[in-house]
């Protein structure tokens, strides 16, 4: 376990707060119950500009690529973010299907990257911690998924 300062602790909790923002909260809920990835060519048509489901995807992603390149740089320490934030790790599931059709889309190696990095190392930190545990979450989440695209 790492040295938390209070700095960090601050950080954390001043990224919880903006977490309770009620527009960002309702971003939050509809992008883990209902985004569907799509790659890049389907993007707009399925969430136009202007649409209150592209708004979500916006705040959603760029929320948690704020929240993993601040830990990823290591200005919050990984074991205290990781304890209290597993939503990163559900948004990053949920993109990683898509990731590199993005990247190449953009022609950025850069795209969700914070969040690919953040996932990568709290996948590692949980099988430390909590043996198999990665590998029925991503089972129960896959079958979450497939559930909610059939309906």
């Amino acid at each position: 376990m790492g040295q938390v300062t209070h700095e960090q602790a601050n950080l954390m909790l001043r990224l919880y707060e903006m977490r309770r923002e009620p527009r960002l909260r309702q971003a939050r809920a509809w992008f883990v119950n209902n985004f569907q990835p799509v790659p890049p060519e389907e993007f707009m048509q399925k969430y136009p500009m202007g649409s209150e489901d592209n708004a979500s995807i916006r705040m959603v992603t760029s929320y948690w690529e704020m929240c993993a390149n601040l830990v990823n740089r290591g200005l919050i320490d990984d074991e205290l973010f990781f304890e209290n934030n597993g939503e990163a790790w559900v948004v990053w599931l949920k993109l990683e299907p898509t990731a590199a059709a993005w990247r190449a889309a953009f022609k950025n190696p850069r795209v969700f990257a914070n969040l690919e990095a953040l996932a990568k190392r709290m996948d590692e930190w949980r099988e430390r911690v909590a043996p198999g545990s990665t590998e029925m979450m991503r089972a129960r989440f896959t079958a979450a998924t497939q559930a909610t695209a059939k309906a």
